[in-house]
């Protein structure tokens, strides 16, 4: 990589607000030396203890394992694919694991010079998490974290 090259890794979660985290990227911090990274990070375990406290069918549970890989996989392409879309030049990383850790962690590997993540929205059980997730990467991320506020959250629109 040359050196102006810029890595920024984006974390996404398959939310508007990453949606949104993505378009502010490209709006207002993007640069044509830019080579971004899109973490993704799949919650399987949320989707399944959601649904069934009990879960006792194998079969059952397999199926819904290969519902979410799936799901999985066409995200992650539809991520790429905006890239492509937008013209940049990076990769899509889905990783499992716990996303405030895995987006420093993607940082890291890839020496990314910036960090932006959106933030998940009102849900009671969302707020803690989505807090967790952005404070724990502004605590531990070595670089400099954008953390974009979906225009739902503030009182005033966003103009283009």
């Amino acid at each position: 990589m040359a050196e102006e090259d810029r890595v920024v890794v984006i974390g996404m979660d398959g939310s508007e607000y990453s949606d949104y985290a993505f378009e502010w990227y490209i709006h207002n911090v993007h640069k044509p030396i830019d080579h971004v990274v899109i973490v993704h990070c799949p919650e399987y375990h949320h989707a399944m203890y959601a649904q069934a406290p009990v879960m006792t069918d194998v079969a059952l549970m397999t199926e819904m394992i290969h519902e979410e890989e799936k799901k999985v996989k066409q995200f992650t392409e539809h991520l790429g694919q905006k890239l492509k879309d937008a013209k940049i030049g990076g990769k899509v990383r889905s990783v499992c694991g716990k996303p405030g850790e895995v987006i420093c962690k993607v940082a890291e590997e890839e020496k990314a010079q910036l960090i932006v993540t959106g933030t998940r929205g009102k849900g009671v059980i969302r707020r803690t998490l989505v807090g967790s997730i952005s404070d724990y990467v502004l605590h531990h991320s070595h670089v400099p974290v954008v953390v974009c506020r979906h225009k739902d959250q503030k009182h005033h629109h966003h103009h283009h």
